[in-house]
């Protein structure tokens, strides 16, 4: 409708207020007390319905969630099934008397029900992160389980050591009891013969965990920063931790050069394979064959696009804070597995310790997605993510956790070297950002300062 069609609607006319205009169209105009008031562009009324709905600021749609819905079964709605079929199985398993019979084991039950009804809120309820591949709701799951870990650490920061040993009992009753730590510097002999003996399940364990550590940054100065940092961290810390202590070949030769290298150069590889693929998505109703649907299927448990990260740690204050919380972080998850099987008394192939690592990689996923984020559009990202929060969060409380039952359980005082080592470290960390950062803003501050005392003198 034009306004020459509806005088009711004439330039002439001011507008009442939005909520008076949906209610009652046709009301009389109030008149402005002050015609500069005027609301419109240069005293001409604009309607909602004048609006160019073209524009993209129009198609905005708060919380709505944007979903990859190649595999359309798989995106639909199913909050009122899932509810129902999770009670069914609920009331089956607390209603059979078998289980019932099964007596100290229902405490058992009942834990992993309770975990179970968690994890099933969470992946139809938490709120979706960066990752839609294979599907947001498995992310909510990983999100979930990080919860549950999280409340598990702030559990245990409340108990004892001997109290927290005699808990691990109840998940697998081999625990809780003590186990000697192993070293690996008895025979350092630069040989052929000490070099194959050292290859172990661990090399390949090594391997793996650098080409994750490739995946989750996606930079190679990045990890070979954190490999060489993670050495001096073993050398720093083998008085307390015997498997900490390693002959110099084994730290620089097959875990450095051999191990941490060739899971990095492989992951970094696979990142450039996903950097450079042409990503064309067709839905699974699109295809045709069998062969086709197949590799569309499979196809859904690969990235959905790929984001370079480029952290320029030099760049600003900013980033250059965020590289070394990043590396500061990742030396912590590393370390802290590490403290706990030998407080805890587990071995190093324990499911609960590979389950913990395989957990933080998954959840170290998005996590980083998100922070790095956080940290390069922060228009976007006007808040931390929900996955790099809590992930903050777990490896803060683990390291607490280490530091509580750790007192009395490592009597053996830090060497005067590794202070000084620590110390110069932390002097240089500091030292960079104020020559790189500090000094350049003073001087601008200064300058600008001088200019304004000039121009009022002036």
């Amino acid at each position: 409708m034009s306004q020459a069609e509806d005088p009711a609607l004439s330039s002439s006319s001011p507008l009442t207020s939005p909520v008076d205009e949906s209610d009652n169209p046709l009301s009389s105009p109030v008149e402005p007390q002050a015609p500069q008031n005027l609301p419109g562009l240069d005293g001409t009324p604009v309607r909602w319905f004048d609006a160019d709905h073209k524009e993209p600021y129009t198609q905005i749609t708060p919380f709505q969630e944007q979903n990859d819905t190649s595999v359309e079964f798989f995106y639909k709605p199913v909050t009122l099934t899932a509810l129902g079929l999770g009670m069914a199985v609920l009331a089956y398993v607390a209603m059979t008397q078998d289980v019932l019979k099964e007596g100290e084991e229902k405490k058992r039950i009942g834990v992993y029900a309770s975990i179970a009804s968690f994890l099933l809120f969470s992946m139809i309820q938490f709120r979706d992160g960066p990752f839609v591949r294979p599907h947001p709701a498995f992310w909510r799951v990983v999100l979930g389980i990080n919860l549950l870990y999280e409340m598990a650490m702030v559990f245990l920061l409340f108990q004892d050591l001997d109290s927290a040993r005699s808990m691990m009992k109840y998940l697998d009753p081999n625990l809780g009891v003590p186990l000697p730590e192993k070293s690996y510097a008895e025979n350092c002999a630069f040989t052929l013969q000490n070099i194959w003996n050292a290859i172990d399940i661990f090399c390949l364990a090594h391997a793996l965990g650098w080409f994750g550590k490739a995946l989750i940054l996606r930079d190679y100065w990045f990890c070979w920063i954190l490999s060489v940092a993670f050495e001096f961290a073993e050398y720093s810390l083998q008085h307390q931790l015997a498997n900490f202590a390693e002959c110099w070949w084994d730290h620089w030769i097959l875990d450095v050069l051999v191990c941490n290298w060739l899971g990095t150069y492989l992951g970094m590889k696979t990142c450039q394979y996903f950097e450079v693929k042409h990503y064309t998505w067709r839905g699974f109703r699109q295809t045709r064959g069998i062969r086709s649907k197949t590799k569309r299927v499979i196809s859904q448990f690969s990235p959905h696009d790929w984001t370079t990260f480029k952290w320029e740690g030099t760049a600003s204050f900013g980033h250059y804070f965020t590289v070394v919380l990043l590396l500061a972080v990742f030396l912590a998850a590393e370390l802290n597995p590490f403290y706990l099987k030998a407080l805890l008394w587990m071995e190093p192939d324990h499911p609960f310790v590979i389950a913990r690592l395989v957990g933080v990689f998954l959840c170290a996923l998005p996590a980083v997605r998100e922070l790095y984020q956080y940290v390069n559009d922060p228009r976007k990202a006007v808040r931390m993510g929900q996955h790099v929060w809590l992930l903050l969060a777990t490896i803060g409380t683990e390291l607490l956790v280490i530091t509580k039952w750790g007192q009395g359980q490592f009597p053996e005082p830090l060497p005067t070297s590794v202070r000084w080592a620590w110390a110069i470290g932390a002097f240089l960390l500091v030292l960079y950002p104020t020559v790189r950062f500090g000094l350049p803003a003073a001087r601008r501050y200064l300058r600008q300062h001088d200019r304004s005392a000039k121009s009022k003198s002036a």
